[in-house]
C-alpha cells in the first residue's frame, strides 16, 4: 500500500489483486444465495479505494481500512435490495461514523493523545479501540495474555482520559 502510495504502479497494481483475493471470499461468506453479487461489490470497493486511496492514514493497519470500505458497500448492497441487517452493537459506532474534512485533524490529535502511553499499551489501545480487533486478537498480537490485555485496555483508557480531562481542582 504505501509504495503504491508513493507512486510504483506496480506495486499498486500487486496490492488490487491481493485485496480482490481476499475481498471476494468476504463479500460471499455474507451473500448467501446472491453469491454472483459478490462480484460486483469487489468491483466496487476496488475503485472506491483507488479512489480515497489519499484518505488512508499510513500509520494504520490497512486490512482496517479495506474492510471497513468493503462493510459500507456490503451495507448499500442489502440496502438496496431492501434488506436490513443486524449490526452487532459493537459495531454500531463504525456505522455511525462521519468522515468530514475533520478526519485528518482528528487523526492527528489522536497520535498526540496516544503518544503518552508507552508503545506496546498505544499499539493494543490502538488495535482494540480503532482497528477493530477483539480483546483476544490483540492480546495475541502484542504479547499480551488476554487478562493483561483488559487490564492494560482498562488502564490506558483511565490514563487517556485523565491527559484530556481539564483539571476541576
Amino acid at each position: 500500500m504505501l509504495r503504491g502510495l508513493d507512486g510504483d504502479p506496480d506495486a499498486w497494481r500487486l496490492l488490487l489483486r491481493e485485496l480482490r483475493a481476499a475481498l471476494t471470499p468476504f463479500f460471499k461468506r455474507r451473500l448467501t444465495g446472491r453469491e454472483a453479487d459478490a462480484e460486483d461489490l469487489v468491483q466496487d470497493c476496488l475503485i472506491s479505494i483507488h479512489a480515497k486511496r489519499a484518505s488512508y492514514d499510513r500509520s494504520l493497519p490497512v486490512t482496517a481500512w479495506v474492510y471497513a470500505i468493503a462493510r459500507y458497500k456490503l451495507i448499500d448492497h442489502f440496502r438496496k435490495l431492501g434488506r436490513r441487517t443486524i449490526v452487532p452493537l459493537e459495531e454500531a459506532s463504525v456505522l455511525l461514523a462521519e468522515h468530514t474534512v475533520e478526519n485528518g485533524a482528528i487523526r492527528g490529535d489522536l497520535k498526540k493523545v496516544l503518544a503518552i502511553l508507552p508503545l506496546r499499551q498505544r499499539r493494543l489501545i490502538e488495535d482494540v479501540r480503532i482497528g477493530g480487533f477483539s480483546l483476544a486478537e490483540a492480546a495475541a498480537r502484542n504479547g499480551f495474555t488476554e487478562g493483561a490485555a483488559k487490564v492494560s485496555v482498562h488502564r490506558s483508557m483511565k490514563a487517556l482520559s485523565a491527559s484530556v480531562m481539564p483539571n476541576e481542582d
